[in-house]
């Protein structure tokens, strides 16, 4: 691994080893509290964040490294400098870099431009860090993931691809159910289902919420409109009507089902209240878990 921009670029054996890793880490973090000592991470956020500022913030100081919070506003990039530049510049000073912008060419420029390595928190395309700690969740809760299921219901974002992804490196059947309209991409689909050649992970997309979720072992959504999406919220919660994840649709999984979510939630828009505040979400674990995830990530970047 040289940066981590999305999963689709990972091979199989890099999944499984920052899963390995980061269950070390979530097991023993004093073991690894000085491993990074003197390094330090550049975070540029041109989104707003809670959990990945927080969570890359939290695991750089805990691995004995140190955090930069870069707000686009307040640096040059956001004055007109090119990504480029800011690539070269930044990796004059630190050791690595995490963005979390809009557009997904803005980590690849950064990492075609720059010497140290890119970490994606997040872009309109995809979530690599929550799909990699999504999958470890199912591990840590399901043990061995090769045949398990993964329902996505709502919109098919970044997150919705970034499992994909995930599902065809780990050898989980990923099934989606959006509205017409709000499929994932289809150049995703394809270069996911390429991916899945290597692990038989079934990967299919459709529109009936109940299809997806017959039988799944987990039930994920996510908000139905992002950051960006504001002036289509309207239109946006009308075409999702029927899409949310309720009680009723839950009964469909497993008995043992899990309900995960990625955070923010809108309670009564995507997932009704009873299900993510009840016995099946998982969704604390997941935002826990990206610490530990994005711990490993940043051990086998600069470790």
């Amino acid at each position: 691994m040289h940066h981590l921009l999305t999963i689709h670029d990972l091979s199989a054996s890099d999944v499984a080893d920052i899963f390995t890793l980061a269950a070390d880490v979530k097991a023993d973090p004093v073991k690894f509290a000085e491993t990074l000592c003197g390094r330090t991470l550049a975070m540029i956020f041109q989104k707003s964040s809670t959990r990945t500022r927080v969570s890359f913030e939290v695991g750089m100081v805990q691995l004995g490294g140190s955090a930069l919070f870069l707000s686009g506003n307040d640096i040059q990039l956001g004055r007109g400098e090119t990504i480029a530049d800011t690539a070269r510049a930044l990796s004059r000073y630190v050791d690595a870099v995490m963005i979390r912008s809009f557009a997904h060419e803005d980590a690849q420029d950064l990492a075609r431009h720059g010497s140290v390595p890119v970490i994606n928190g997040l872009d309109d395309l995809v979530h690599p860090c929550q799909g990699l700690a999504d999958l470890f969740t199912m591990r840590e809760k399901l043990g061995e993931l090769k045949g398990r299921k993964l329902a996505y219901v709502g919109d098919g974002n970044n997150v919705a691809h970034s499992l994909l992804y995930a599902g065809a490196k780990t050898g989980v059947n990923v099934s989606v159910a959006s509205p017409q309209g709000y499929e994932p991409k289809a150049q995703v689909l394809e270069a996911a289902r390429s991916d899945a050649a290597g692990t038989a992970a079934m990967l299919d997309v459709g529109s009936d919420p109940a299809e997806a979720v017959a039988g799944a072992d987990a039930v994920y959504t996510d908000v139905w409109a992002s950051m960006g999406q504001e002036a289509q919220r309207a239109k946006r919660l009308k075409a999702f009507q029927g899409y949310q994840v309720d009680e009723k649709l839950m009964a469909l999984a497993k008995p043992t089902a899990m309900f995960m979510h990625c955070l923010p939630a809108h309670r009564g828009e995507e997932v009704a209240t009873e299900v993510i505040d009840g016995p099946q979400s998982v969704v604390w674990d997941e935002a826990e878990n990206r610490l530990h995830v994005q711990k490993a990530i940043l051990l086998k970047l600069l470790a």
